[in-house]
């Protein structure tokens, strides 16, 4: 093989390696702007937005603007628009700087648009980044909108996003007597949906107030199925740095209805966890308050005794583990579970099993007759094999 011929053969190769990254390279929704763009054209537009509504780097509300699209009002979740509030500090309603549009709240006293609010609105719009776990609020905000959206009869679309934990479920359901805005919806801790096919299974159960339904159009994913990895691009809230943290997010956010701490006031929260005993562990930190991530986090300048997880080799799992560790090794189990424990769980159940002395494999049993049914269940409404 001469050296021209090789140079074009060498080319080809290439090539094709380019194409064929261009056809399986995951794509969120918000990138088929062929789709929805006709959907929003002379129309009167609301956004669901945060900070993870991007196309690349441009933002949402920036691609839209550009392409002449008339955005009336932008509504924000946990963490604010820009994604730097703290975990349940209210965020204020406000004007966006840079478009001069309204920006309302639904996180603190108000999670639900009003009817005033739609008034005007012929069409919403929601696109943010979930994680996959029932806990994280970004999915009561989408139920609380598909609410307002069907009361007041306005169409809902929902850009999908890859859920970073979508490929498997586990778990316990949570319990109808207990209903919070970290627990809205009888579904498991690891639910196993895209944000769209969960409002899908939010529409189709009639989950939402009354019964009602939303008429909810859904653009879907490109090149993604529920076997795919999915780095997030960006953090999907202050305290989900990398990788690592969104899969341990599961399992470790139940520390935050107990007293120890996940790490946050440091730089790898949900990557470490640790109290004020000493009898809890060898590694130690100190949480401090840190613009943009935490503001008086637990345990603040304390000394903190723990496990650090950054350097394990993690396989994305649901585990309780940790929070069986820290119980039995606590000198103080009267004070381990505080207040927001079952509210956060949605049911009393788990304290009840762990204050009991089960061990992991037989707290596991106990759920897996309702993971079977909800199972099922899923298989409705999957968008993605």
């Amino acid at each position: 093989m001469n050296y021209n011929t090789k140079k074009y053969y060498l080319f080809y190769i290439l090539l094709v390696i380019i194409i064929f990254e261009t056809k399986t390279q995951i794509l969120p929704a918000s990138y088929q702007l062929e789709e929805y763009l006709p959907l929003l054209k002379n129309k009167k537009v609301a956004l669901a937005v945060n900070h993870t509504a991007l196309i690349n780097k441009t933002h949402l509300i920036d691609t839209l603007k550009n392409k002449g699209i008339d955005i009336k009002i932008i509504f924000t979740p946990e963490h604010g628009l820009r994604g730097k509030a703290d975990a349940g500090e209210s965020v204020n309603s406000s004007v966006d700087t840079k478009t001069n549009i309204s920006i309302v709240s639904l996180y603190g006293k108000q999670k639900k648009p009003s009817k005033e609010h739609l008034e005007n609105i012929d069409v919403v719009v929601f696109d943010m980044q979930d994680v996959g776990v029932r806990f994280y609020t970004y999915i009561s905000t989408l139920h609380y909108l598909m609410e307002s959206c069907a009361e007041n009869q306005k169409q809902l679309i929902v850009l999908d996003r890859p859920n970073p934990n979508g490929h498997y479920v586990d778990g316990w359901i949570k319990d109808e007597k207990i209903n919070s805005f970290v627990a809205m919806h009888p579904i498991p801790v690891v639910h196993g949906l895209t944000i769209a096919e969960l409002a899908l299974m939010i529409n189709g159960e009639k989950w939402l107030k009354n019964n009602l339904q939303t008429n909810l159009k859904v653009i879907k994913i490109k090149n993604y199925n529920h076997s795919n990895f999915y780095s997030l691009p960006i953090k999907p809230s202050p305290n989900l740095p990398n990788d690592l943290s969104i899969q341990l997010y599961a399992s470790l956010c139940l520390f935050e209805g107990t007293n120890i701490s996940v790490g946050r006031g440091t730089l790898f929260p949900f990557q470490v966890w640790g109290g004020i005993d000493k009898n809890l562990g060898d590694f130690t930190f100190i949480p401090k308050s840190i613009e943009g991530m935490s503001k008086k986090p637990m345990h603040e300048n304390q000394i903190c005794y723990g496990e650090n997880l950054q350097n394990i080799d993690f396989k994305s799992q649901f585990t309780l583990q940790y929070l069986l560790k820290a119980y039995q090794k606590t000198n103080n189990k009267k004070q381990f579970f505080n207040n927001f424990f079952d509210t956060l769980v949605g049911s009393d159940t788990l304290r009840k099993q762990i204050e009991s002395g089960m061990n992991e494999k037989q707290i596991r049993k106990t759920w897996q007759k309702n993971l079977k049914i909800y199972k099922k269940l899923r298989k409705k409404y999957l968008l993605y094999q």
